[in-house]
């Protein structure tokens, strides 16, 4: 079955033998059925097939600044809970996208405003902003929601994730997973402590997506703190103030299967 000539692809692979082998495969099979793959990034594109892990996913979309190109992922990594088609799944897979056989969910963002004493920085991740001690010392934090002092935090930081990120980092570290298309924010404790002067929250706390999150460090902590932006580390002096929001901006990625988010679930972690 042949398509019509002007549909764009853009293959995003990662660097290893498997995943570049897939993307060769996958490019000669879409060529045969007429689509255009580019040699590099199209913005013209109407998909994004992005080869490799979880970790490959995520540098896809932030290396391209959060498009509004739909993503689907073939996975050749280990984990790959982004990446949903198994490469002896291709050609079911390119029926699928030559029928438009799917559906498109949007996955929710967070936005970082990082104040400091001189000027304000910006991070927007997919999974989760990890808010820690620098050279893993324990940091002291006060945290607020929308303006209300929450608590007295100790410990080695928190994480504020996604929907689609409280699989990630935070699941690891005992928060709760919350489904994709919930509107909401995750607050996870790293190693609270509570004593008389610290007073942290022992579990995760579900924040409702309209309301900011607000993090100061006490200022002797104010050089010792260390953000987390999926996974990349950035350091910044005399930090005052980090306000953490769901974000406006929203990745799109295809869903081929309406129970492939619990089946997805159960084969990754269960």
């Amino acid at each position: 079955m042949g398509v019509s000539n002007g549909r764009v692809i853009n293959i995003i692979s990662n660097f290893n033998a498997e995943s570049k082998k897939i993307s060769n495969i996958l490019t000669k099979k879409l060529n045969d059925k007429g689509f255009y793959i580019p040699g590099k990034y199209s913005t013209e594109a109407e998909l994004n097939v992005c080869i490799g892990g979880d970790g490959a996913f995520l540098r896809a979309i932030h290396r391209n600044g959060f498009p509004s190109i739909p993503f689907v992922g073939i996975n050749t990594g280990h984990l790959g809970f982004f990446q949903e088609i198994l490469p002896e799944n291709i050609d079911e897979f390119i029926e699928k996208c030559i029928n438009e056989d799917y559906s498109i969910e949007e996955i929710s963002l967070v936005d970082g405003e990082i104040c400091t004493k001189n000027k304000s920085f910006y991070l927007t991740a997919v999974n989760e902003i990890v808010v820690k001690g620098n050279k893993s010392k324990v940091v002291h934090l006060e945290i607020y929601i929308d303006g209300n002092h929450l608590e007295r935090f100790s410990g080695d930081g928190v994480i504020i994730s996604t929907p689609v990120g409280s699989t990630a980092y935070n699941f690891s570290s005992g928060g709760s997973i919350i489904y994709p298309s919930l509107k909401s924010l995750q607050l996870t404790p790293l190693s609270p402590i509570s004593s008389k002067a610290y007073r942290s929250l022992p579990n995760s706390a579900i924040v409702p997506g309209h309301m900011v999150i607000s993090i100061k460090p006490e200022l002797r902590y104010e050089n010792s703190i260390l953000i987390i932006n999926d996974g990349v580390e950035f350091k910044y002096s005399n930090i005052e103030c980090i306000n953490l929001k769901l974000s406006n901006k929203v990745i799109k990625k295809l869903n081929f299967d309406k129970n492939m988010y619990w089946n997805n679930l159960k084969s990754k972690f269960l």
